[in-house]
Parts: C-alpha cells; structure tokens; sequence
C-alpha cells in the first residue's frame, strides 16, 4: 500500500493508482476507471495455469520418454540374461549378454555382467543404464534422466542320476584300501541324498568291478545274452560296444562263462557240491551291480557287504557306468519297478540326454589299472566236453578217441577210448557204463548129519557179469568248468597220460583266453569319450593307483579338475569334493 505524499506532490492517488497532475481529465478518467476494473485479475491467473499446465505437460512427455527408454533397457537385459543361463547355451555366458546388447544398439548402457556357473546349473546377473536429457524438466532445473535395469536368470538342473563305479579286485585288500574306500563311498552317498528333491530324487547305481562286472538276476533276465548257464551272469563285450553308451538295441551278447583261471580246485565231489571259488564272473550278491535306488540305509549295508578279489577291468565298470545312465534301459527299469526291485518315484528315469534339466554323473575310481581279461575260446563254451562224471560214485572218465593203438589191450581198435583217473586205466567205456567179470565163490553142502547139518563142503567158484556200479553222464563245457577249475582239469584228467606242456597247451592255454591292457585301455578311453560326448559327467579318483592308472583316470575325467588324487583317509576328501560339486544343485526346491 501506497501512503498520500505532501499536497505540494504532482501526482494524486486514485484507486491506488498514481495519477500525475495535469493529466488530462479525459484520460484521469479513463485510468480511474481501469483502477477500479477487476475483470483483469482472471487473465492473470489464467496465465498462471496454463503455464503449470505447460509445465505438467512437459513433464509428462519426459517421464514418457523416460519409461521408454528404462522399459527398452530392462527387456533387453530380461532376454540377455535368459539366453546367457540356459544350460544348453555353449557360447560365453558374458559374450552373450554383451551381444544381444550390441545387436540392440545400446552396447553402452551395459554396466556389469556377473556369471556364476557350475555343475549343473548357471546364474546369470547383469546390470545396464541409460541418461536421457529432458526436454521439459530441465526448465526445473533436471537437466537429466538416468534410466537404470538389473536382471538376474538362473537355470539349475533339478534331477541328477549317478552311477558310483568302485573298483574291488584284489589290490584293494592292502594299506586299509577296503575300509577307506567303503567310509569315502558311504559318506559321498549321505551328502548327495541330503539335498535330494523328494519330487525328482537323485538316483545312484554302484557299480562294483573287478576282472568283470556281475548283474543281479532282475536286471540280467532283461539283457539279450547267450543261455549257456546261469551260474552267474556277466558280459562279454566287443570293441564296438565301447563306442555307444548303452547296451546295442538288437544285439544278443555272450554271457561270461562261469570258470576260474587260477586256483586248483575241484567242487563236484563236494557234498553239497561247490563251483569253482575263483570265477571271472562271481555268483555272489555281495559284488553285483545296485540298480538305482535312494535309500541310504540299503545303500550303506550294500557298500558295507562289498569285498575285494580279482584283476581290474576299468573298461567294464566305466560301460556299464554309462549304459545305466542311458535311456535304451527305461524299459527294463519300468519292469523292475513294477518287480518292486526298484523305486517308482524312477519312472521315467534314465531321463533323456537331451533332459536338460537332469544330471548324468559318473565317479569312477581305482587303486591299479587296467589288467587281463579272460574269457573261454568260443569251442569250450557250449556242447558236450570230453568228460564224463559218475555222481554215485564220484569218479570221471575222459574220452579220448578212438583206440587206434589198442591200449586197453583187448584186441579191438575200432572202439572207444577213455581214460580212468582212478585206477589209471583205459578202457572202452566211461566208468559206471559197462560191465565186468566177478567171481563169486560159494560153499555147497556134500553131505548131512544124521541130525541135518552139514558135514561136508564142496567150493564151488563161479564167473558172473556184473554191472559198474552208477551210471557215467557226458557233462558239457558249462557244467564242466563252472564246478573245477582250468588247472584242476590239466592237472588230474590230462597230464597223468599226456606231455605235460602238451597237456598245457590243449587244455589250459587253447581253452582260456584273454584281452590284454593295451586293448582295455584303449576301450576305456573310447567309453569315456562317448559318456563325455553325451554330456555325462565324469568324475575320476585314483586311490594310490600307478602311473599307468593315473593317465587313464585323467583322460577319462571330463577335465583335470575332475580328476583326484588320493591315498589313504585322503579319498574321503576327494569324494567329499566331487558330492560338495554335485550338491550345489538345486535339489530342494
């Protein structure tokens, strides 16, 4: 407000309005009358409003093209990120994000790429942001816009199948090996379980190996293999058969004759009677395969029971490791469940190579390397032997020929020969099938007493036939070499008549035959490259294993860091390493 100046002041207040004097009165009157107008206060504040307007307005349009551009940003992070954690994805994780922002024009606005990754599973986290210069706001005095994305993407593997390989031949029974094992092998077993997803359960087959890999009955009835016997059910594989992962669709395999190669033993005249105590292919459960299961307390008291004998084939444990893990076994494992031999929660398990969202591991370890094989030559695995059995009385016969030369010296040539090793004869027929002149002698009374005894004898001596006592049956080559040993034959039934060395050669070296290491190495390596090239993992432990052993265990691994090396109480350690690997997938979830 304005205060009146001094009469003598050339101005008058009208209406607040400062009026100089001797303005005209026409124009006094019109400013008078503007003075006291108030239509004019509505132009103002309408001004007012539309510039607030303008400004919301302006705003708008910023924060518009501010969401745009922070939308753009985060959807091009959302599908980096993705494409970076798929499992399936074989590129550089970073190398992806990277790309699909280049490929976006907006290469810069990438800030930070983080990839941790895994067995099995792959988180991908990522941050970008942008600065957009407004256009508006900056009349406020925001000059800038900074548009900010983070996006983070996992993929885990939610199923995991494991075939433990454990190698229990012979050498395993020195240093404590056994007993070190069996902790590390149970103790692997408690920590990959722990984290096991009810809903999709991990799945372990133990594998034990020694100079061949034994199959339980459930499983064995479901593998085309020759019937020859059924003493104990093993396989013979060929070459080709290590360079696929399962068993080949179609293909009927020789089963492994049931036979010992080294000891001196002869179980037929046992009562009851035995088989041989030291086969290639053993008939106790003890050392037959586990066929996927998940209870710990089954697989503890079977890891328990486990004992070592024999040479080592890690080419057998290592193919059988991988044809449990292959799909061409669903059938026979749909049946088993059904049998109640293994868990339903398993079936639709072996899950696919292409399962994306399943694991296929296999830990195979050894104390030695790869050792013969033996197998019996394809002429002495069916058919009838040469040697004839006589179970009343316990005794063999072996058949020879023809007697060309007459040796049981009786005149005739064009007959039979056979050897008996009891009594180191030959005669023309297997004890127990012929007959022999016996002379029976008898006293007949002459003459009687009053009173009716006798008084007189007469010796009277008669030549009667008689037959040998039992009966003599052709055993085959199954039956013959699943209850005596190799040696046992050579050194009872043929040496006794024949050249030792000759002897030898027919019926020990003609009759066993064997893959060498070399070959079994080489298989090996070919099982392993296969398992690797289905995307199996391989874990390998060598447990005070030679050098030898130690450079197949490494190629076998699917890298060096999945190759340990132990000794001692060390293979817990190992073996705790490769459940701690295994265990970080998202099994609980």
């Amino acid at each position: 407000m304005f205060k009146a100046c001094a009469s003598n002041t050339p101005f008058d207040v009208a209406a607040g309005i400062l009026v100089a004097k001797g303005v005209p009165s026409r124009l006094r009157r019109h400013l008078n009358g503007f003075a006291r107008d108030e239509s004019g206060v509505m132009v103002i504040f309408a001004v007012y409003i539309f510039i607030a307007m303008l400004m919301v307005a302006g705003l708008g349009v910023d924060v518009m093209r501010y969401e745009r551009d922070r939308t753009g940003l985060q959807y091009t992070l959302d599908r980096a990120v993705l494409a970076a954690a798929d499992l399936d994805q074989e590129l550089d994780a970073e190398a992806v994000v990277r790309d699909y922002f280049a490929k976006s024009g907006i290469n810069g606005a990438l800030t930070s790429v983080t990839v941790d990754q895994g067995i099995g599973y792959r988180v991908v986290t990522a941050a970008a942001e942008t600065t957009l210069e407004t256009q508006f706001m900056k009349w406020s005095g925001v000059d800038t816009l900074t548009a900010r994305a983070r996006s983070t993407a996992q993929e885990r593997i939610e199923g995991v199948e494991i075939s433990l390989v454990l190698d229990v031949s012979g050498s395993m029974n020195n240093n404590g090996r056994m007993y070190n094992m069996k902790t590390a092998a149970k103790d692997f077993v408690a920590r990959v379980l722990a984290n096991s997803n009810e809903e999709n359960p991990v799945s372990i087959n133990i594998i034990p190996y020694a100079t061949q890999v034994s199959l339980p009955q459930e499983f064995a009835e479901h593998v085309k293999m020759t019937d020859e016997h059924n003493y104990s059910r093993c396989v013979n594989f060929d070459s080709e058969d290590f360079q696929t992962p399962g068993l080949i669709p179609g293909k009927k395999y020789d089963r492994t004759m049931h036979f010992d190669p080294w000891s001196d033993f002869d179980g037929r005249d046992n009562d009851p009677k035995r088989l041989v105590t030291d086969p290639i292919c053993e008939d106790d459960s003890r050392r037959e395969v586990l066929v996927m299961q998940n209870d710990k307390t089954l697989i503890n008291a079977y890891i328990d029971n486990l004992w070592a004998d024999g040479n080592t084939s890690i080419d057998l444990g290592m193919k059988w490791a991988t044809a449990f893990l292959d799909p061409t076994l669903r059938g026979p494992f749909s049946t088993m469940i059904g049998d109640g031999h293994v868990p339903s929660e398993f079936a639709n398990r072996p899950a696919l190579y292409a399962d994306s969202e399943t694991l296929k591991v296999v830990v195979l370890m050894t104390d030695g390397q790869n050792t013969t094989q033996y197998y019996l030559d394809d002429d002495f695995r069916e058919g009838e032997s040469n040697i004839w059995w006589n179970d009343a009385e316990e005794k063999y016969s072996v058949y020879v020929g023809l007697d060309d030369d007459d040796e049981d010296n009786d005149g005739e040539t064009n007959e039979p020969l056979f050897y008996w090793p009891h009594t180191d004869e030959w005669k023309d027929h297997a004890y127990g099938e012929g007959v022999f002149e016996e002379e029976i002698t008898e006293y007949v009374c002459r003459s009687y007493r009053r009173n009716g005894s006798c008084k007189r004898y007469k010796r009277v001596v008669t030549t009667v036939t008689v037959e040998e006592p039992g009966s003599a049956e052709i055993l085959t080559y199954a039956d013959l070499y699943a209850r005596t040993s190799l040696e046992w034959i050579v050194e009872d039934l043929y040496e006794p008549w024949m050249n030792d060395s000759q002897a030898w050669n027919d019926w020990y070296y003609g009759v066993r035959k064997y893959v060498g290491s070399s070959t079994k190495d080489t298989r090996t390596t070919q099982i392993c490259d296969t398992a690797k090239d289905q995307g199996i993992i391989v874990f390998a432990v060598g447990f005070e294993a030679p050098s030898s052993g130690r450079a197949t265990l490494k190629d076998c691994a699917s890298s060096d860091s999945h190759y340990f090396d132990a000794s001692g109480s060390a293979i817990s350690s190992a073996f705790t390493a490769i459940a701690s690997s295994i265990r970080q997938l998202r099994l609980t979830q």
